[in-house]
């Protein structure tokens, strides 16, 4: 079983805004597969439990706001017996130029409260994660810049990395290795 994880803030206040992309990268691969997200109170989450080929695969939005992302993703893992190995979160980034992607395999939260909150309830810093550039302003409070929404060329250059992030989750399901995934796709420009 697969767990694909994608981090944002729940209401249609935050959508697409910049710390919202990891859920833009969700709702695009859901709503291509023409299902839906439900609301689950007992993981306090947006999933989608669904057989993509011959893999059973859960997508994931927490509804805990950011900085308490890990707290739903943590009961999903206990509930259906995930490892961290099978488990994949796409999340913004503002180090990197908008649409950038960079996957690491593990790795350390880098400032970003969502993953800060990951690796301590997970109690590690071993699982993959897909970070989408989503850029900086630093003429702007940070906590403004994240939750202000995308200008017109940035949405084209974020709709092509979503396109590249469901390429990511096709391959993750299909148990390409991770390494051969990140050769291919942190490449890429």
């Amino acid at each position: 079983m697969k767990l694909i994880i994608g981090l944002g803030n729940p209401g249609s206040k935050y959508h697409q805004t910049r710390h919202n992309v990891g859920f833009m990268v969700l709702d695009q691969y859901v709503d291509d597969l023409k299902q839906v997200f439900k609301y689950d109170n007992k993981f306090n989450a947006e999933i989608l439990i669904t057989n993509i080929g011959s893999e059973k695969v859960i997508f994931l939005k927490p509804s805990t706001y950011m900085n308490l992302s890990g707290e739903a993703i943590i009961k999903v893992m206990k509930y259906y017996d995930i490892e961290l190995e099978d488990m994949v979160v796409f999340v913004d980034d503002i180090n990197l130029d908008t649409g950038r992607l960079r996957l690491r395999a593990l790795g350390g939260h880098g400032g970003h409260n969502g993953l800060k909150n990951i690796i301590g309830l997970c109690h590690s810093n071993e699982f993959k994660r897909v970070r989408i550039g989503v850029s900086n302003n630093t003429n702007m409070a940070l906590d403004h810049y994240v939750l202000s929404q995308f200008g017109k060329q940035e949405m084209i250059d974020i709709s092509i990395a979503i396109e590249k992030s469901k390429d990511i989750i096709n391959q993750f399901i299909k148990g390409v290795s991770f390494t051969d995934i990140m050769t291919t796709f942190n490449t890429q420009t």
